[in-house]
């Protein structure tokens, strides 16, 4: 969005806010980073609780309907018993990744600039 473009692209349901909705809830970006990079795609719930450090089973949880509904992954359950869940990337989410894969890259090609920013009351990163 170019200051002096058209009012149409700076509406509600613009194609760059629908895109930051997907780094609104910072572990929707997290898992398909992990499901991705980590386990090539697809992975069992416990699998992808132990590779998500800092998220709650509950958060997990309910982040993951989130994007089953919105159709970034697929959620696959196997006749066992226990009953076993995997999640998987669909093709839209395979999509996703690589913007999420920009945005981490960035991260780490610039902490020394993300290390200058002050921390915020909601942070986890403490001084150090």
């Amino acid at each position: 969005m170019r200051p002096g473009s058209d009012e149409q692209e700076w509406r509600e349901d613009c194609a760059p806010r629908r895109v930051l909705e997907i780094f609104a809830t910072k572990w929707t970006s997290m898992i398909l980073h992990t499901l991705a990079a980590r386990h090539g795609g697809a992975a069992r719930t416990g699998v992808l609780h132990r590779s998500l450090p800092g998220i709650s089973k509950k958060m997990m949880v309910q982040t993951l309907r989130e994007m089953e509904s919105s159709g970034l992954i697929d959620r696959r359950v196997e006749s066992a018993v226990p009953p076993a869940v995997e999640y998987s990337l669909t093709p839209l989410g395979r999509r996703f990744v690589g913007l999420v894969e920009v945005v981490y890259d960035w991260g780490r090609e610039n902490s020394d600039a993300l290390d200058q920013l002050r921390i915020r009351a909601s942070s986890r990163r403490r001084a150090g």
